[in-house]
């Protein structure tokens, strides 16, 4: 079967009252048996393909959170979110670069102001990596707009993207130290490094580094703050702009759902190979029974679903109260509310990597961890996927001491 054999299959995008959400997760269904065939053609060319990506767009995939009154559907976030967790079980890979890319509209549409929003979204579709990290610099313009230079690294979702979301310092200014920007650049501000690929796992995730040398933005495609200090307690732009509450949503915790949607995902794609193991083949042991009727492969079985399961209801959980938090009245979404989907997050992940890390990968077997199979994809996508400075720093270190800051704070009053 030839590569375009195995291409997902969209349709025609639905618009206005046609689409739902479940016609949204049923078509990410529908696609995971072509993705799934395509995962070793996926890492070899470092993201996928652009009739997958054509089908995706077909299916409205990349206009899930766009607000409507620029062509989006503007349905939950936790529509897109499992649309997300969907293609990450059936190729990580894809899933990742997916969500990285396209769940961007959301902040875009949260954090920018309308003269912004009309010229950011005017292509129907959006797709936008988002690097928090700061690089490179920011010079003032004559027309008041702004000078963008440098290399921003881990850009998920570039190959297929219509605009950068980074962070830089501004330069030339006396200020210690220096001040940060939030800007959104174009496509044709910027160019894409062919420099990913040679990491261990997520080797088709499109995280490439793209390069600005002297790009130009308008003023108001840049914001002076910093994205660590981004608050929501006294609203957003986007809550006052559109009619759904989730463009008020803390951005911090929506990132960290991001995560552990993926993560999830690709579990469960594990556990899908596992299941197909259980099947078809026999314990090492006389007299040999498939490993379905073995009762220490019953027993690893059983809890691994059961870790993996449960990570499943604590993302989901999280996703809801995320979605209750940003229709509340404005100052609700705290800062120790943020945090505390965040860790939730963390801790999802957490059991749901040790499903696979400690029971899936070592009772498999050496055949099934070969090099290009599916389980043994799935461990070096998510031991890479670990190594995502939100989940190795932010959400190990700085969460908890902040978390626990503003708990006992609440607690002393």
């Amino acid at each position: 079967m030839t590569d375009t054999e195995n291409a997902p299959r969209g349709t025609a995008a639905p618009t206005g009252s046609d689409v739902t959400p479940a016609l949204l997760i049923e078509r990410a269904e529908a696609m995971v048996p072509g993705l799934v065939a395509r995962q070793q053609e996926t890492e070899r060319r470092t993201y996928y393909a652009e009739d997958t990506h054509r089908a995706f767009q077909e299916a409205g995939f990349y206009r899930i959170a766009v607000p409507k009154r620029y062509g989006g559907y503007e349905l939950g976030f936790d529509t897109f979110l499992q649309v997300a967790m969907t293609l990450s079980r059936a190729c990580p890979s894809t899933g990742w670069m997916f969500c990285l890319g396209a769940a961007h509209s959301l902040f875009a549409a949260s954090m920018f102001d309308e003269k912004a929003q009309a010229e950011i979204f005017s292509g129907g579709d959006f797709i936008a990596p988002l690097v928090n990290a700061p690089h490179g610099t920011a010079r003032r313009a004559e027309d008041g707009g702004w000078i963008l230079d440098g290399v921003w690294k881990y850009c998920s979702g570039a190959p297929y993207a219509t605009h950068l979301i980074g962070n830089t310092v501004i330069a030339g200014e006396d200020a210690d130290p220096p001040r940060r920007l939030l800007f959104i650049a174009p496509r044709e501000e910027w160019e894409m490094l062919d420099d990913w690929g040679g990491q261990l796992g997520l080797k088709g995730s499109g995280s490439h580094s793209i390069r600005i040398s002297g790009g130009h933005i308008p003023g108001h495609f840049g914001i002076e703050v910093d994205f660590e200090e981004i608050s929501v307690t006294e609203g957003t732009p986007g809550r006052a702009l559109h009619t759904h509450p989730q463009y008020g949503g803390a951005p911090a915790s929506s990132m960290a759902l991001e995560g552990a949607h993926i993560a999830v995902g690709m579990c469960q794609g594990a556990l899908d190979a596992y299941t197909e193991l259980m099947f078809s083949r026999t314990t090492i042991v006389p007299p040999f029974p498939p490993r379905a009727e073995d009762p220490d492969f019953l027993l690893w079985y059983g809890k691994a679903s059961g870790m993996i399961a449960a990570a499943e209801t604590l993302a989901l959980a999280a996703s809801r109260r995320w979605q209750e938090l940003a229709a509340l009245p404005v100052g609700a979404f705290t800062a120790e509310e943020d945090l505390r989907i965040a860790l939730t997050c963390r801790e999802a992940t957490n059991l749901a990597w040790q499903a696979v890390d400690e029971i899936l990968q070592p009772t498999a077997g050496s055949p099934a961890v070969r090099e290009g199979t599916r389980l043994e994809r799935v461990w070096r996508d998510l031991s890479t996927g670990r190594t995502h400075a939100s989940s190795a720093i932010l959400l190990t270190t700085a969460a908890n001491r902040g978390f626990a800051q503003l708990r006992l704070l609440s607690a002393r009053r």
